[in-house]
């Protein structure tokens, strides 16, 4: 069975992400997935990935983690997610303790996707070095998972480093909630194999999902990884029940619907409109 979840542009303008979360899980969607940007430079050196002009709320989104925690104290069960976490921009100790507490706290309900993000500036305010983002990333992955499952936990890499810690809560789900990675390139699937619990990728050309889904179960054997462990999450397709149907029949784990930060009327439209794919 395929689950479908919305992704929604939470912002300080739109409907409030609250009664979004709310209406969603009314409506039987399995999932509610925030995207992050803790700001967009001014500068705007990085070409937006769309080709046109950067949408307004980008510069506008809310803090997934804070959002998704005033979601859990709403509902009762809508998966909570990140789409995506940039967690190259964020400490990896504390990011562990913010995503234990809230699965902690939403009992169990956390899945938290990750990226390496596409604007280079934001990044490099952060002080990311932008040509090792995704070795920095993987440390991150890695670390994060050896603090969730360990009293004492240590790790020392290039990037990340830190002699023995005690961190608590640990998250309730187990081994830990799931991992899973954005992006359409063939490292991407091969870091998803090696660290991940799952791919994410966009479906702005859905044909490069159809084969990104055959080469990530041909590296998961070659890696002598089952891939049923491994979910595929569908990000943003067009809402065509074709397409849709084609995903389903391929086995994917979850199909995420764009919604975009408009207010009540528009919101609840377009969660009725995507009822069909229930």
């Amino acid at each position: 069975m395929t689950d479908i979840g919305i992704f929604y542009f939470a912002t300080e303008y739109g409907h409030n992400v609250v009664d979004v979360a709310r209406d969603a899980e009314q409506r039987g969607f399995e999932s509610l997935w925030l995207p992050e940007h803790t700001h967009i430079p001014v500068s705007r050196k990085t070409p937006y990935a769309g080709g046109a002009r950067l949408p307004e709320e980008y510069a506008h989104t809310l803090d997934p983690f804070v959002a998704l925690a005033a979601v859990a104290t709403a509902t009762k069960r809508i998966r909570l997610a990140t789409g995506i976490s940039l967690l190259i921009e964020r400490d990896t100790i504390t990011t562990a303790k913010t995503v234990a507490t809230l699965d902690l706290l939403s009992n169990g309900r956390a899945i938290v996707g990750v990226g390496g993000g596409w604007n280079r500036e934001e990044a490099e305010h952060h002080g990311v070095e932008w040509s090792r983002r995704f070795q920095k990333l993987e440390e991150q992955i890695d670390a994060i998972k050896i603090i969730w499952a360990n009293e004492e936990a240590a790790f020392h890499g290039k990037h990340i480093h830190f002699d023995s810690i005690w961190s608590w809560p640990k998250p309730l789900q187990r081994p830990h909630p799931p991992i899973v990675l954005g992006g359409e390139t063939d490292y991407t699937l091969r870091r998803v194999i090696k660290h991940c619990d799952g791919w994410l990728p966009r479906a702005r050309n859905p044909e490069t999902v159809v084969r990104g889904i055959a080469r990530l179960n041909e590296l998961a054997e070659e890696a002598d990884r089952d891939p049923e462990s491994i979910s595929v999450n569908v990000f943003a397709p067009r809402p065509d029940a074709e397409l849709i149907d084609r995903f389903k029949s391929m086995g994917v784990a979850r199909i995420v619907l764009w919604l975009p930060p408009e207010d009540s009327d528009a919101v609840s439209q377009r969660l009725d409109g995507y009822t069909r794919f229930l």
